[in-house]
C-alpha cells in the first residue's frame, strides 16, 4: 500500500516531470481515494480501460495518454463526461505521464522499445532529446530481418518505406558501408524524421507515418518503419507498473487493449 500523495511525489521525481515542456498535465490528473493498493496500467485512459479497471477494483490507473490536452474545449460533455464520471464515481486516481514516460532511461517507452527490438542506445536526437540513436545488438543481416524482429516483438507488421537503391533482403551493413545507425522514437514521432536524418540515421523507427515522410525516406536514403502508435508505447506503462508493484507491494494489472493505430 502507498498513499496517493507519496506515489505522486515519487513518480514526479522519478520521471523528472519538471524538465519537460509538454502539451498536457503530467502527474495526478484525477484525484481518488487516499490509499492505493491495486494499480492498473495501460496506454490510454479510454472508457474501456477505465471500465476494466473498475472490474479489477483498482484504486489507481496509470497511463501514457491521459484525459487533458492543450487546445481542448474544456467542457465536460460526451466522452469526457463518460470517462470522468466513472473515475469519480468509483473514487479512482488517474495518473498520466506523457513525454516524461517516453524519455525515462529505464522505464521509458523508447528504452522499452529499444530493448524489445534488440537496439542499444548510444545517443539522442530530436526535440528535448526524446529520440534515441544506436545500433542493433544482433548482426543486422537485412532490413527484412529487422522488420521480422519488430513484427514478432510487437505483434504488428510494420509499414516500411525502402529508399531507392536499397534492397530489404540484402546485407544492410554492406549496402550502407558501416554498422547501420538506427534512430527510434515511439508513438506519433514522424515529425522527428528530419532530425534523425540529420543525426546520420540509416533506419528510423516510430509509431506512425504521414504523407511527407514517405517522400523523404526515398529521397534521403533512410529506411522508415512505422510500427504502430499503440504497439510502440505499451512498454513504458507496463514496466513502470511492474516496478511500482515490486517497490510498494501493489497488486498490478497491465491492460493491453487492442488498438489498430
Amino acid at each position: 500500500m502507498i498513499l496517493r500523495e507519496e506515489l505522486k511525489q515519487s513518480l514526479d521525481a522519478l520521471l523528472e516531470c519538471a524538465q519537460f515542456k509538454d502539451y498536457c498535465p503530467n502527474g495526478l490528473q484525477v484525484e481518488g481515494k487516499p490509499k492505493i493498493e491495486r494499480l492498473v496500467t495501460g496506454v490510454t485512459a479510454s472508457l474501456a480501460l477505465i471500465e476494466e479497471a473498475i472490474e479489477l477494483k483498482a484504486d489507481a490507473v496509470l497511463v501514457h495518454h491521459g484525459l487533458f490536452w492543450k487546445n481542448q474545449s474544456g467542457v465536460v460533455t460526451s466522452w469526457m463526461k463518460a470517462r470522468l464520471s466513472k473515475l469519480l464515481a468509483h473514487d479512482i486516481n488517474l495518473f498520466a505521464y506523457h513525454l516524461p514516460l517516453d524519455a525515462h532511461a529505464t522505464f521509458g517507452n523508447n528504452a522499452q522499445l529499444g530493448a524489445a527490438l534488440g537496439l542499444e542506445p548510444r545517443g539522442h536526437f530530436g526535440e528535448q532529446h526524446l529520440g534515441l540513436l544506436g545500433t542493433s545488438v544482433f548482426p543486422l543481416q537485412s532490413i527484412e530481418a529487422l522488420v521480422s524482429r519488430a513484427h514478432g516483438a510487437l505483434g504488428k507488421a510494420p509499414l516500411v518505406v525502402m529508399p531507392k537503391g536499397l534492397d530489404a533482403q540484402l546485407d544492410f551493413k554492406a549496402q550502407v558501408g558501416q554498422d547501420p545507425v538506427i534512430a527510434w522514437c515511439t508513438g506519433g514521432a514522424q515529425g522527428y524524421f528530419e532530425s534523425a536524418i540529420e543525426a546520420g540515421a540509416h533506419v528510423f523507427i516510430t509509431g506512425e507515418i504521414s504523407e511527407p515522410q514517405a517522400h523523404l525516406a526515398k529521397e534521403c536514403g533512410v529506411v522508415y518503419m512505422a510500427c504502430g502508435h499503440h504497439a510502440t508505447e505499451r512498454g513504458g506503462a507496463r514496466a513502470l507498473g511492474e516496478y511500482l508493484a515490486q517497490t510498494h507491494g501493489l497488486a498490478h494489472h497491465f491492460l493491453d487493449l487492442d488498438n489498430p493505430a
